[in-house]
């Protein structure tokens, strides 16, 4: 029975792994069942045996992440948290990166993004010198915004930084700001 429940999440990780191959060099739309069940070494009848079709298999990749970022984010309780908060963020990504690359490359949808946004922890202390919701919500938009569009922009420049200088970055950018981070990098030189 054991060996049975291998064997299909094996199968079940093909077509995962399939789409998200496809997906990084394609719009959704421009991606057919047939195609997913090619790459992953299967026949369409098999993919309907695990998904109903792309929707589901997009849902359960999604899902997955999101269920992921929960599990592995509590909020961080200090500002000195942030780089905790990254390096754990380098974890993820060495485990879901294959899924993130497609949700989050070229042809990725907006919606994920800003799912994903929503579930980045943050430090609401960090925030609490604010008495307006209104400019504390603006302030983590603009935090959750900057750290996912550097990921992303990072992926597109095929990661030519290592993940350790780029939390590194992330943090100097939360902590000191862009002209805090050139001043203090001009110092140095």
């Amino acid at each position: 029975m054991e060996k049975q429940s291998h064997k299909t999440e094996q199968t079940r990780q093909a077509f995962l792994d399939a789409f998200c191959s496809l997906y990084s060099k394609k719009p959704i739309q421009n991606i057919t069942v047939q195609e997913i069940s090619g790459q992953a070494g299967f026949n369409r009848v098999t993919f309907y045996e695990y998904f109903s079709g792309i929707d589901e298999l997009l849902e359960h990749i999604e899902n997955d992440v999101l269920n992921c970022i929960k599990r592995k984010h509590p909020k961080m309780l200090s500002i000195e948290a942030d780089m905790a908060l990254i390096q754990e963020t380098i974890k993820f990504y060495e485990e879901k990166g294959t899924y993130l690359n497609a949700l989050m490359g070229k042809y990725g949808s907006n919606r994920f993004s800003e799912k994903f946004k929503a579930k980045i922890p943050y430090n609401e202390n960090q925030f609490s010198l604010y008495d307006e919701n209104k400019t504390t919500a603006y302030l983590i938009e603009f935090r959750n915004s900057a750290a996912l569009s550097l990921f992303q922009f990072w992926q597109r420049r095929k990661k030519d930084m290592s993940m350790e200088e780029l939390a590194g970055l992330i943090v100097s950018l939360y902590n000191e700001g862009i002209s805090g981070f050139i001043k203090r990098k001009n110092k140095k030189m």
